[in-house]
């Protein structure tokens, strides 16, 4: 999975795109006709420290590994983590995952 890094690609998402909230994570996806899926991450200053930005970051990277297999190609999705993420521990973080995903179907059926 590729890497949205320009702005004007998040907010694009942020537009135009389907959102799911849950209570420590914000999940925002875009159906994309580009044949490759890509994924972008926001973790504000508000939420804490470089230490803990990069400890949400790293574990979503990490549940998003886990589950590409599962998901619907291609499409572009951005995951903001909210100010409750920086409590949550790993299966927290990815059951709230889970749940966005089911509520905007990105999984395959059956799976």
């Amino acid at each position: 999975m590729e890497t949205l890094k320009k702005n004007y690609e998040f907010r694009r998402l942020y537009s135009k795109g389907k959102s799911a909230v849950t209570r420590s994570l914000v999940v925002y996806c875009r159906e994309t006709n580009t044949g490759v899926s890509r994924v972008g991450f926001t973790v504000s200053n508000k939420i804490g420290n470089a230490v803990t930005r990069n400890r949400i970051r790293r574990r979503l990277r990490e549940i998003l590994r886990a589950h590409e297999g599962r998901m619907t190609d291609p499409v572009e999705l951005v995951i903001v983590a909210r100010a409750r993420a920086a409590f949550s521990d790993y299966h927290q973080l990815e059951a709230d995952f889970l749940k966005a995903c089911e509520e905007l179907s990105l999984f395959r059926k059956g799976e």
